[in-house]
């Protein structure tokens, strides 16, 4: 067994707080193995002047990490499960997904408690399509503008930038202990998440079988059944963060639920759907779940996001 496992990672607080998370586990079950962090800046890290959909592309926190391992100075890298593109290179392969924290996404706001308080053209921040779409689905009134940057960085920008609210996943602030700051959380019915959301994706080297072995300590298997399920929608829509969609996987009894939404960008247009099957179905029920709603309104709203140029 090797004796040394180097982590790639993002340098951003939550994205040491996952490395730690993956170190500190394999520590516990190889105390031989030395494990180390190799911190890496990606472009999607670099740019943070434009929203990701405007960025385009795919793999925007993750391309430097994949390098890396191919050359060998990494063994895998830790990345937030919704930050993964759905296709990876054919030489790396999901080696391990995480238990996942919650799913949900958290308004925090110093002046309001829910997004119903929020007074009418009240400025909310949020660096995605999908949270802007379904907010102003139930709120017409407010303007969403664009909020990028780490955990911290948002945080701070919610005073500097006079934002009367701010929407972020609840799990990066619990993971950071900041979960005090949560005004009120979205249950995935009233928002539906990023598919994958809350879940962490360890990456690796397809034909590194040694690492996968060690891996299965950090596994979790129902977490695994439903991003598999989320991660079929995604990949049967091609949709990147440009497209505003959600999608979130629920098992029960071995049987996992999927429920999604396909919106507009000013959330005028939603369609939803819900389909269930044997947790093993898992990729059939993503595709057949996207299919129907592509059919029942989605393709005009994807075909208006290309002619206007906002989906490359």
């Amino acid at each position: 067994m090797r004796n040394i496992i180097r982590i790639g990672t993002r340098s951003s607080a939550l994205a040491l707080w996952q490395a730690n998370y993956v170190a500190d586990t394999l520590r516990k079950h190889y105390p031989q193995c030395k494990v180390e962090l190799v911190h890496h800046s990606t472009k999607g890290d670099r740019i943070l002047e434009k929203p990701l959909a405007e960025i385009g592309g795919k793999g925007l926190f993750t391309e430097e990490l994949e390098a890396s391992m191919r050359d060998g100075s990494i063994d895998l890298a830790v990345h937030s499960l919704k930050d993964m593109p759905t296709e990876l290179p054919e030489d790396l392969v999901l080696g391990a997904i995480t238990e996942r924290e919650t799913p949900c996404d958290a308004l925090v706001s110093p002046k309001y408690k829910t997004l119903d308080q929020l007074p009418q053209g009240a400025k909310v921040g949020t660096s995605s399509l999908r949270r802007q779409a379904q907010l102003l689905n139930q709120r017409p009134d407010l303007q969403v503008s664009v909020l990028r940057g780490n955990v911290q960085t948002r945080l701070n920008k919610l005073e500097t930038e006079n934002f009367d609210a701010i929407v972020l996943a609840e799990a990066g602030l619990k993971r950071l202990g900041l979960e005090s700051v949560v005004t009120q959380t979205f249950t995935s019915d009233e928002m539906i998440p990023a598919v994958g959301q809350g879940a962490l994706g360890i990456e690796c080297r397809k034909d590194d079988t040694e690492m996968l072995d060690m891996l299965s300590v950090l596994h979790d298997e129902n977490t695994m059944w439903a991003t598999r399920g989320e991660r079929s929608f995604l990949r049967q829509l091609e949709g990147g963060c440009q497209v505003p969609m959600g999608v979130h996987g629920t098992i029960y009894k071995g049987q996992l639920t999927l429920k999604a939404i396909i919106a507009s960008l000013d959330g005028k247009n939603c369609f939803e759907g819900e389909l269930s099957g044997p947790k093993e179905k898992a990729d059939m029920l993503g595709r057949n779940l996207a299919k129907a709603l592509y059919e029942e309104g989605g393709k005009a709203i994807i075909d208006d996001l290309v002619e206007r140029g906002v989906l490359k």
